[in-house]
């Protein structure tokens, strides 16, 4: 990742036609890996390999335009019915990541979290991903989030068992107490979800966080989705008049 323009004014070229303004809060299932690769009669890690240069660009992106969270889809707890081989380049390449990208990202002052049940990864994983956070936790700047072996609804399942084991319950779960617990806890509900690939669906990501949420679907496949993608699902959110359950101010 370059050194990158900590510039909080945003893409000039991206109107604002309901009030909206930038998203605070992008969420990104990044879909179409393996189809890209296959269409180029590659292997399907290839996509996997060609998409991480994708996140790097979409980080740069995000920072430039003065988008606060970007939290990205990048391993489902279905995930891991795939081919193992599959399985086993995308955690590798998520080391290499985390080897790589951590002191380029510090540099820009961008958090880094990553979110889900990681018990299931390998030691030395895990004590990387601890070590990401912890250098990185005092940056201000983007807050990057990686969902990793997540599932909504195991998000929620395990908000509701830490509810339980609070000394402080008394008996009566809210919606309050539920939101607290859950593993995005620290950032505000996503404004405005994107899933490239050509599928219209949300694959069980932040099932209760994005109860208001804007979608962006696009059928553009993750390693070709640039900054140009980007601007246009800004631009589609901004167009939209955002009620919350209300009626139309029109």
């Amino acid at each position: 990742m370059n050194k990158v323009n900590k510039s909080k004014t945003g893409n000039p070229n991206i109107t604002d036609a309901k009030g909206n303004g930038m998203p605070r809060h992008i969420a990104i299932i990044m879909d179409g890996n393996g189809r890209w690769a296959t269409k180029r009669f590659l292997p399907r890690v290839a996509g996997h390999a060609k998409g991480v240069k994708t996140v790097r660009k979409i980080v740069e992106a995000c920072v430039s335009r003065g988008i606060a969270y970007l939290t990205l889809f990048a391993f489902s707890s279905e995930n891991w019915r795939r081919p193992a081989e599959e399985v086993s380049v995308l955690m590798q390449l998520f080391r290499i990541v985390l080897e790589g990208e951590v002191k380029k990202m510090h540099a820009n002052n961008i958090r880094l979290k990553v979110v889900g049940d990681l018990s299931k990864f390998d030691a030395d994983l895990q004590a990387m991903v601890q070590a990401a956070e912890a250098k990185t936790a005092a940056n201000t700047g983007l807050t990057l989030t990686v969902c990793a072996n997540y599932g909504g609804q195991w998000d929620i399942v395990q908000a509701c068992n830490r509810v339980l084991a609070n000394a402080q319950y008394s008996g009566t779960i809210t919606e309050q107490l539920l939101a607290e617990e859950l593993a995005l806890a620290y950032a505000p509900e996503p404004d405005l979800l994107v899933r490239t690939g050509g599928e219209a669906r949300i694959s069980n990501f932040l099932l209760w966080q994005m109860a208001y949420s804007e979608f962006y679907f696009t059928d553009t496949f993750w390693p070709d989705f640039g900054k140009e993608a980007l601007d246009a699902a800004i631009a589609s959110y901004q167009n939209r008049e955002r009620r919350f359950g209300g009626i139309s101010a029109r």
